[in-house]
């Protein structure tokens, strides 16, 4: 995995291409002298850290004159080293900078400094693998890009976690499903002290075409928010899967869309309330 420096103009999407990265799993350092590159990587090299991106802009322009030969030795060492410049027009710019009223970091006017700014990082654009122009990018797009250009677009994870309501719906999912419509394999006294894991009480729980139709319904509605928030940048989606205590129905139907959905990189992170529940 690549060593990224992200440099461009103030407003053309840094901090989209940053968050996407650190989304992504990489260790971000934003505004970090060049000086500095060589000791950033040895330091994360040392935490066994494979995926790290750093920024430099024009907020380090006091430290830009050692950009050619701290790039050469960090070059040397890394053979994966990539530069990414992001611009945009000048009326583009001026346009998002009206939007969010920021205050530009060389501190003129905004034409003059769009202007300073582009001579100022001409050395960093010279030295980048890949420029991106974003002036016609929405910051989901300018995200997708990123991701297609370093192979991450594949880092994406559905998590799935099954529990109970009447302990409560977990807080820190995207999405909670109610699958108390399905039989309960609680009023079966051979099976209330199984769980969902297993195969009877799997196949209690769907035992019917309504059941199966219910969990195809279920089935298909969970891909498809998990593709949407994929296809929005996302790296990861949580869904909640709750029966009334956690021990059969919700953890037979996590187990079963931990198959049908693995293209998704499915994991199930927990079955939260099987150890503790007394009613599936």
């Amino acid at each position: 995995m690549p060593f990224i420096v992200v440099s461009g103009l103030s407003g053309s999407g840094k901090s989209t291409v940053l968050r996407t990265l650190e989304d992504a799993g990489f260790f971000i350092t934003d505004n970090l002298p060049p000086e500095l590159w060589g000791a950033m990587h040895d330091l994360a090299t040392a935490r066994g850290l494979g995926r790290v991106a750093i920024s430099t802009d024009a907020r380090t322009r006091d430290f830009l004159g050692a950009l050619e030969s701290s790039y050469e030795r960090l070059s040397r060492r890394r053979e994966d080293l990539r530069v990414l410049f992001l611009e945009a027009t000048a009326e583009v710019l001026l346009q998002r900078y009206n939007l969010t009223r920021r205050e530009h970091p060389l501190g003129d006017t905004l034409m003059v400094d769009f202007a300073r700014e582009r001579t100022l990082l001409s050395p960093l654009r010279a030295i980048a693998d890949t420029v991106i122009d974003t002036t016609e990018l929405s910051a989901a797009q300018l995200s997708e890009r990123v991701l297609r250009l370093y192979r991450l677009e594949h880092d994406f994870n559905l998590r799935l976690l099954s529990f109970g309501f009447k302990h409560s719906p977990p807080r820190d999912v995207d999405m909670v499903v109610d699958v108390r419509s399905l039989p309960n394999p609680y009023y079966d006294p051979a099976l209330r002290p199984k769980t969902g894991l297993e195969a009877d009480v799997a196949g209690y729980v769907f035992q019917d075409p309504s059941s199966e139709e219910f969990y195809a319904e279920l089935r298909d509605f969970v891909r498809s928010a998990a593709e949407r928030a994929r296809s929005s940048g996302r790296h990861g989606y949580t869904v909640g899967i709750g029966c009334t205590g956690g021990q059969h129905r919700s953890v037979a139907v996590a187990t079963r869309l931990a198959g049908d959905l693995r293209d998704l990189n499915v994991d199930v992170t927990d079955h939260r309330d099987m150890k503790t529940a007394e009613a599936g």
